[in-house]
């Protein structure tokens, strides 16, 4: 929807933060109108061969100038390489290529009509996915079919390496390969109507470190040529044409904002130890091995969760146990001698795997997800497990198994590791089986059974992005009641102290490898609760660092035993932010 006003209006826009960070500048608009108007028209039978060439070479020259951005990738970006590879990968998808050709022959329709109706149907699917990591994947397809789009209706592919002005891009949306070609000394930043914070487009836009704001729905429709933009990355704010009063209030935030992040990075080879000599471990999670580059950059000790659904999406079906041991071989090499977390396949056999007997379920996020579809799925299952136990053999490797609910599960788990060891044994393979066995936290049963559940792992790894979800009854994705998708709500912070009292008593391991781990505000209640493995998003890592050097865990005791007493997550922040203003993110303490 397009907003009335007159050129000059101040208009502020909310949107998601893509990466942190203030930039202050013209805008410069590089939408693609014409993809979106598209025509529907009968194709006759005699013709329908005509029409599928004409696809296929559509296809064809926009693999070719995908290639051409990879060729020209720079070293900087060399760690991104891994998703434009992907993106190589699926202008050839089933899904995608396949469906397209099959839609024109037995619809007998317009290659771009076909296209279209195939990607809105594989938006759709992949909307369904609980996890944010996979959904965001799903963009990746629609990225794609984009790009084939554009040959289609005639329009020239986007071309931002060749913007030779300082400027903010404004898009309908930006694929990894468009993020790529981002030249620093002439792209401020920039922001899109499409995309979400686990998007590829995202962590290229950290990677580069320019602020952006993405998700913004319709900024392409509000935003002309040359207009005056500011771009709060950390917020996730867009505001067009700023007064002279907030122009003067941004330069100062982004003046802050550059000696900040100076001073951070300045800092970040310090060990993470309080100011009471309290050492807390700080940890990645990451979903490639490419994304090692930014967790070593960051001074991470380890790899706290490494997600293997990825490589599912990467291959469009699910990989062989030699391509796992591949892909985990090198990771674990790279880190080495630090800890790598690998968590087994976290996906809906439902909908992300339409390759595995689908059924179609009402609720995925409460169906066939995660340990439940590996122990329907046991071969899966067994030949993951293989691939970790023999990639251990080469470094060192935690298994994390998610979404435990119940004894009988991790009993079912165990029994699955026994066959993979039996397996392994009778093909001589070279493998590790004593390495160390956790599940993930994440549903209120698992919480309340701890003490029993710790009786048969190593470790416990808090996933609070699940946790919140299941424990509050919400739908992240329903914007409707996201606003009690609260980490600081005293029903999630009570049940994290029943956790770590578990594995305090069964003297395990405890990690927290949720969101929540890697916020500012959070950092006092959780050093307080007594937790000192916190993995999180590589780039957060030196703000937490910075933050726990100052922090006195004996004083965080103490304000937790006042903070559980509370009983709204307002009084909670605001306590927070009363008690440790100095040590927040100047953002945090901004009105």
């Amino acid at each position: 929807m397009k907003i009335n006003r007159t050129v000059k209006d101040q208009i502020i826009l909310r949107g998601i933060s893509g990466s942190p960070g203030i930039c202050i500048g013209k805008a410069y608009l590089v939408d693609r109108e014409g993809v979106n108007l598209i025509k529907r028209y009968p194709v006759s039978p005699d013709m329908l061969p005509n029409e599928i060439d004409r696809f296929k070479n559509a296809v064809d020259k926009a693999k070719k100038d995908h290639a051409k951005a990879i060729d020209a990738l720079g070293d900087d970006l060399s760690e991104n390489l891994n998703i434009l590879e992907t993106h190589m990968v699926l202008f050839k998808d089933k899904m995608l290529y396949g469906k397209t050709i099959e839609t024109i022959t037995n619809d007998q329709i317009n290659a771009e009509w076909a296209l279209r109706r195939v990607s809105r149907r594989i938006s759709r699917m992949f909307d369904q996915i609980n996890d944010p990591y996979l959904r965001a994947r799903g963009n990746d397809i629609i990225q794609v079919s984009d790009k084939i789009m554009n040959y289609l209706v005639g329009e020239a592919d986007l071309r931002i390496s060749e913007i030779n002005k300082r400027v903010i891009i404004v898009a309908h949306d930006l694929s990894p390969a468009d993020t790529s070609q981002i030249q620093l000394e002439h792209i401020k930043g920039f922001v899109t109507d499409r995309g979400g914070k686990d998007s590829h487009t995202s962590i290229v836009a950290k990677s580069l470190k320019i602020p952006s704001v993405i998700g913004l729905g319709n900024v392409t429709a509000n935003i002309n040529n040359d207009e005056i933009l500011i771009v709060d990355g950390s917020a996730g704010i867009v505001i067009i044409n700023p007064d002279e009063d907030t122009l003067f209030r941004y330069e100062d935030k982004m003046a802050r904002f550059e000696a900040y992040r100076a001073d951070i990075e300045r800092d970040s080879h310090l060990p993470a130890i309080t100011a009471d000599g309290i050492p807390i471990n700080l940890l990645a999670n990451i979903e490639l091995v490419e994304e090692v580059v930014s967790a070593k950059d960051n001074k991470a000790a380890g790899i706290g969760l490494f997600r293997t659904e990825f490589l599912c999406l990467d291959l469009n079906r699910l990989p062989t146990e030699d391509q796992m041991l591949q892909k985990y071989k090198e990771l674990v090499e790279l880190m080495q001698p630090a800890p790598v977390t690998i968590r087994t396949l976290d996906i809906n056999g439902d909908k992300f795997n339409p390759y595995i007997d689908p059924v179609e379920e009402a609720n995925p996020a409460l169906g066939l997800r995660a340990v439940r579809f590996c122990l329907e799925n046991e071969a899966v299952f067994i030949a993951q497990i293989k691939a970790i136990l023999r990639a251990a053999a080469f470094g060192n490797i935690k298994l994390l198994i998610p979404m435990i609910s119940c004894v009988e599960e991790i009993i079912g788990v165990k029994s699955c590791i026994d066959k993979a060891v039996i397996e392994l044994e009778s093909e001589d393979r070279i493998f590790n089986k004593d390495i160390p066995l956790g599940i993930m936290i994440e549903v209120p049963s698992a919480v309340m059974m701890a003490r029993e559940l710790a009786g048969y792992v190593d470790f416990f790894s808090i996933g609070t992005n699940d946790l919140i979800q299941y424990s509050m009854a919400i739908d992240r994705r329903n914007s409707r009641v996201a606003h009690l998708y609260q980490a600081l709500n005293p029903a999630v912070l009570k049940m994290i102290r029943l956790i770590v009292d578990a594995a305090t008593e069964k003297d395990i391991e405890l990690v927290m490898c949720g969101e929540m781990a890697g916020d500012p505000i959070n950092i006092p209640v959780l050093l307080g609760l007594g937790l000192t493995n916190l993995s999180m998003n590589a780039g957060a890592i030196p703000v937490i660092k910075k933050m726990i050097r100052s922090m006195n865990v004996s004083k965080a005791r103490k304000d937790v035993q006042i903070i559980l007493g509370f009983q709204t997550v307002r009084e909670i922040v605001d306590y927070i932010q009363r008690e440790y203003r100095e040590l927040l993110p100047y953002k945090d303490n901004e009105e």
